[in-house]
């Protein structure tokens, strides 16, 4: 990812970046398993200093890429297994893991790890779908059932646990209710249209605090005129520049992980998606704790 170098461990590293190739938890169209790879492909133009927002994490940050997580295509019970033994050894070096998925099941088995460390986090979640099913064409594990979960095993603090972006048709009046019951904030995409995100930002971090923050991004929160290479896109969705807005105002949290989910190169001729996903990740590299800044005219 981003040329740098690879290793095998987090020793003496401050983040990495990690690979979790797997499709065997998505509904509709396959083929996120081939992200990770297609996203590191396209991160190979990304250079070291954010020009627009002053951030320098190449040069504040110990950064590697540590590889792909060796996931199971067949049983996804044991793959939640192998990704959340394997975040809880890169976690014990205290490094931060940023993730390149892979379907969007994969959060909940990294959450299980980050709240071993952390405690119940405060969630970021950006997305089309709000992922809160009980189970998934009559199964507990499925890329729609990831938050529900992590709820159901302690992973979240629910006051801090916010959706943004949400949208498309549902199978009730009101999809939502649960994850609004037990304390989440949601914001369908209809109240971002044609404005900036910045203010939000200011409300979100507020809402944050100083508590540990997981932040995960899936692709389909972008409109599909900007990320088409998706398993499940819906109209009406949020722009890069919107995108960006999110992931820079997350500048000052307490930042513990974060994923971007959902690449799927089969569905992305151009390879703008896995472009944009790249660039996603770099972002949030650059609002990670530690990172240093030089002076320019973009204010969060």
């Amino acid at each position: 990812m981003c040329r740098l170098p690879y290793q095998t461990t987090t020793e003496d590293l401050d983040a990495c970046f990690i690979g979790i190739p797997m499709d065997n938890a998505t509904s509709n169209r396959s083929g996120t398993r081939f992200g990770p790879r297609q996203i590191r492909s396209e991160s190979t133009m990304i250079r070291v200093v954010n020009t627009p927002t002053g951030a320098d994490p190449f040069h504040s940050l110990k950064v590697a890429d540590v590889g792909d997580v060796p996931i199971s295509n067949y049983d996804l019970e044991e793959t939640c297994n192998r990704i959340t033994n394997r975040y809880n050894e890169v976690l014990k070096n205290d490094c931060i893991p940023l993730t390149l998925g892979g379907d969007h099941l994969l959060t909940f088995p990294i959450l299980r790890a980050i709240a071993k460390k952390h405690g119940p986090v405060g969630l970021i979640h950006i997305d089309a779908h709000d992922d809160t099913q009980h189970h998934q064409q009559g199964a507990l594990l499925g890329h729609g059932t990831p938050f529900y979960q992590a709820v159901q095993n302690n992973c979240l603090d629910l006051k801090r646990t916010v959706q943004i972006g949400l949208r498309g048709s549902g199978n009730t009046q009101d999809d939502y209710s649960w994850a609004k019951s037990k304390g989440f904030r949601v914001i369908p995409a209809y109240e971002c249209y044609h404005k900036s995100l910045k203010p939000l930002m200011q409300d979100i971090r507020k809402m944050m605090g100083d508590g540990p923050v997981y932040i995960t991004f899936d692709i389909d929160a972008l409109d599909p005129c900007f990320a088409p290479g998706t398993g499940t896109p819906e109209v009406g969705g949020l722009t890069t520049i919107q995108g960006l807005e999110i992931v820079r105002g997350c500048r000052g949290l307490n930042i513990v992980g974060g994923d971007l989910v959902e690449v799927s190169p089969p569905y992305d001729t151009t390879g703008n998606t896995a472009l944009t996903g790249a660039n996603l990740l770099y972002e949030m590299l650059c609002v990670l704790p530690g990172v240093n800044y030089f002076p320019t005219k973009y204010e969060i």
